[in-house]
């Protein structure tokens, strides 16, 4: 059986689009997992690199995911309000009927945001 590939903190770190002590500390925390090797260093499976990275565009970093579960869908016309609890984070997102008919989006599911945004602004 062929060896999987591992990778150190910081090789982890920049395929992932984090620094590395955003590694140290999602690795503290539990949110990654890591191996030590014989000099004590972080090592970093492709398993957990495609985990945390989740399908999709490899291109966007970690920091555009927010991975929770759906809590409602609103669906009217040709649109889908689909509201997202991601950890501390309650997101809201219009996207198309058919797409959201397509992903099986359902409260109670898991799903993932994907940001893709340079600014956000509100004004009142």
């Amino acid at each position: 059986m062929p060896r999987q590939r591992t990778y150190s903190a910081p090789e982890a770190a920049a395929a992932l689009g984090i620094s590395v002590e955003t590694l140290r500390r999602w690795d503290r925390s539990g949110r990654i997992r890591t191996r030590r090797d014989r000099a004590n260093r972080r090592v970093i499976s492709q398993a957990e690199i495609d985990r945390i990275r989740g399908s999709g565009d490899s291109d966007l970093s970690a920091r555009n995911r927010f991975r929770g579960i759906v809590r409602e869908v609103k669906v009217e016309c040709l649109l889908a309000q689909v509201e997202l609890e991601a950890g501390p984070f309650r997101i809201v997102a219009v996207i198309t009927r058919e797409a959201a008919e397509q992903l099986g989006l359902e409260p109670g599911l898991p799903a993932t945001a994907l940001v893709k945004a340079t600014s956000v602004m509100v004004e009142r």
